[in-house]
């Protein structure tokens, strides 16, 4: 379920000191209820080889049509990813952050992890359109569980990168991100 950007905002964040460039694009609750400690386990069966989040057929439509007009279009070439076309959010990071656990890559899609405590975990990715975070923070829920929140942060790389974001909005919203967040509690009993 999608919720108030203030949801995101108004909390207490390590990424708000180093992130103040990006903006928040949309934050989305998700069906993980949990305990205290579960961000870790929800990081790694997220990220886990296999783990098809993407079980929709239209959605897994979309996603080969993007990969493959970026591939044409040269979007997502090596120099344009992180620590080429842009630097990564890692070196933002405070000294804590960086000695801290990065946490885990996605091994099916371009996303990489930047840090990860116990309440909070960032991944990156950078292409010729946007740099664009997705911060999970583990929040209580006011009924002694927890559960994740997701919030995608981005900044779209001139003109072009924020007309492309307009474009894919309603694609984003009707179709990607509902059918991630019904994948997601699926298959968040599974995680390990």
């Amino acid at each position: 379920m999608r919720i108030l950007n203030s949801e995101f905002i108004d909390r207490p964040w390590r990424i708000h000191e180093f992130a103040g460039d990006f903006v928040v694009e949309d934050v989305w609750s998700l069906p993980t209820p949990g305990g205290p400690d579960d961000l870790a386990r929800f990081a790694r069966g997220f990220t886990a080889p296999g783990t098809d989040e993407i079980s929709d057929r239209a959605t897994k439509v979309l996603f080969a049509i993007r990969w493959r007009l970026g591939r044409i279009f040269g979007w997502d070439g090596e120099d344009k990813g992180v620590n080429k076309r842009v630097v990564s959010l890692r070196d933002r990071l405070p000294e804590d952050l960086q000695a801290g656990d990065r946490g885990p890559d996605f091994s099916d899609v371009p996303f990489r992890s930047v840090y990860l405590t116990h309440t909070e975990w960032v991944s990156e990715i950078a292409n010729r359109t946007v740099h664009a975070l997705m911060h999970v923070g583990w929040v209580e829920d006011g009924k002694g569980g927890y559960h994740g929140q997701m919030t995608a942060l981005v900044k779209p790389n001139g003109a072009f990168g924020k007309f492309y974001m307009i474009g894919i909005k309603p694609i984003r919203y009707r179709i990607v991100y509902p059918q991630l967040i019904r994948s997601i509690g699926k298959h968040w009993p599974r995680y390990t």
